[in-house]
């Protein structure tokens, strides 16, 4: 499962990131989504873009092209 399948009002462990070094460099620079984090799914935008979490104390948005390349449980 991706974390742009996840279900709003869950919460969900990183366990892979795909894509080339630069992007996955860019997803860990943005916030902390790294493998083990916890990541609660607050919001899904009505089109399904973007994607609200709570990572780590803080808010961040997740575009769903960059959600789909986060690996989930």
């Amino acid at each position: 499962m991706t974390l742009g399948d996840a279900k709003v009002g869950t919460t969900v462990v990183v366990t892979k990131i795909d894509g080339d070094s630069a992007y996955k460099r860019r997803i860990m620079d943005m916030g902390g989504i790294t493998k083990g984090s916890e990541l609660f799914i607050r919001k899904v935008a009505p089109l399904g873009d973007p994607v609200e979490i709570t990572v780590r104390g803080y808010e961040l948005t997740v575009r769903k092209a960059d959600a789909q390349c986060v690996e989930v449980k």
